[in-house]
């Protein structure tokens, strides 16, 4: 049975793109800010774009914070994060130097480049990723797929095992991170056509 998604709306990403690629789907999918629709759903979309600081922000206001752990740590809800989504479930961001939610033994730093001509931060557009890990999220895309990015800061891991896959850009850094029922990507899945659109697939069949 396909599952009922909520995209989490804190004021912070492009959440119709990501709404209308799941509604092709043919899958119940809304998108809100409300508690109580985070407590009801399945599964949850944390998008995101933007600043961490901001970000953390906007979902204390809401008073969401409280229930996404309960939705994720306690009810043990799928939950996948998309670029500052994923971001957010680390420990803490270099951005604003703001604690996260901490759901990953992790921090957020700048992306760090040799080559500033070569290398423009944030790093924008199409880039390839390599599968580490074996995972549900992946089913269907192959090793070198590529999806879109557009960051200025990526996750530093202290657990290498959360890692699902990484991407090369001046350096390479974790492109997608999977931890129990909590899943993370740094990429738009959103803006990545078929590539993007199977994973988004995968997520809500789990």
């Amino acid at each position: 049975m396909l599952s009922k998604v909520v995209i989490v709306d804190y004021g912070m990403g492009n959440l119709n793109s990501v709404k209308k690629t799941i509604d092709r789907m043919k899958v119940d999918c809304m998108i809100s800010s409300a508690p109580k629709d985070l407590i009801n759903s399945e599964k949850i979309i944390l998008p995101g774009v933007g600043h961490f600081g901001k970000a953390m922000c906007n979902l204390k206001k809401l008073n969401l914070l409280d229930v996404l752990h309960e939705c994720v740590l306690v009810k043990q809800k799928p939950i996948l994060g998309i670029c500052l989504g994923m971001q957010l479930m680390a420990q803490k961001s270099d951005e604003g130097n703001t604690e996260g939610l901490g759901w990953f033994d992790a921090e957020i730093t700048k992306l760090i480049v040799s080559d500033k001509i070569k290398y423009k931060i944030p790093h924008i557009g199409w880039n390839q990723i390599r599968i580490k890990k074996k995972s549900l999220l992946m089913n269907n895309i192959t090793e070198l797929s590529n999806f879109y990015f557009m960051h200025s800061y990526h996750v530093r891991l202290n657990n290498q095992s959360d890692i699902l896959n990484e991407t090369q850009y001046d350096s390479v850094f974790p492109s997608a991170i999977e931890k129990d029922n909590m899943f993370g990507v740094q990429f738009h899945p959103e803006k990545s056509h078929d590539k993007g659109a199977q994973l988004l697939k995968n997520f809500i069949e789990m």
